[in-house]
């Protein structure tokens, strides 16, 4: 159980700040979407910057029928870059420092990659695992099959290790303060790059492989 400074009501620490950051985004949004001009002041004009930047990362990565799927990966971006901001705030904890939640996340995408594939080309969606031709079924099918599974793997541990080895060296720094005063703010300038790299990098490796399920299947 980890030490934090708001209450976790009998829950593990990163559950109750998932649940945390879930109700403080839909009140946000609900506030937001009261508040919409038609000429954009302040928050409005960032968060329209936000979403145009990263409605041409999609059109780009996963092409003009991704465009339905935008607000799915956009979710995701959302709240994993909430969850590492917790991580610079003394008394908080990111959600994405337990292998549960990224693996959650990581699952997800794994599944819904699958299920657009199958919805927008039926079965035959699942023709490209065995090769272009009949004959190398055999040696392509595990391949195949061997290089998606390890797709949530990478996704999980890559954005759980990348955040915990920031909380671990922060918790070491603070062992040693006041003499690891200079460490400690370098530490917290490259935490702020990991919040939005590994938020930017989840949320591109999850366009790149629903893009790879719309691809017209050979």
């Amino acid at each position: 159980m980890h030490d934090t400074i708001i209450p976790t009501f009998g829950l593990q620490a990163h559950t109750a700040f998932m649940i945390y950051i879930i109700i403080g985004l839909s009140i946000f949004s609900v506030l937001m979407a009261g508040r919409l001009r038609l000429v954009p002041r302040h928050t409005q004009s960032i968060l329209e910057l936000v979403i145009t930047a990263f409605s041409n990362l999609v059109d780009e990565t996963m092409g003009h029928k991704g465009r339905k799927y935008f607000p799915f990966v956009l979710t995701f971006a959302v709240f994993i870059f909430v969850s590492n901001v917790l991580g610079l705030i003394p008394g908080l904890l990111p959600p994405t420092a337990n292998l549960n939640t990224t693996l959650a996340l990581a699952l997800i995408v794994f599944l819904a990659t699958h299920v657009i594939g199958v919805k927008e080309h039926g079965l035959k969606y699942f023709k490209h695992f065995t090769g272009p031709v009949w004959w190398l079924a055999p040696l392509m099918l595990p391949i195949e099959i061997i290089g998606h599974l390890a797709r949530p793997v990478s996704l999980s541990l890559r954005l759980f290790g990348n955040i915990m080895g920031h909380e671990q060296i922060v918790g070491v720094l603070l062992i040693l303060m006041p003499i690891a005063y200079p460490l400690l703010a370098l530490s917290t300038v490259l935490g702020v790059l990991v919040v939005f790299i590994q938020a930017f990098i989840f949320a591109l490796l999850s366009m790149m492989y629903i893009g790879g399920a719309l691809e017209e299947a050979h």
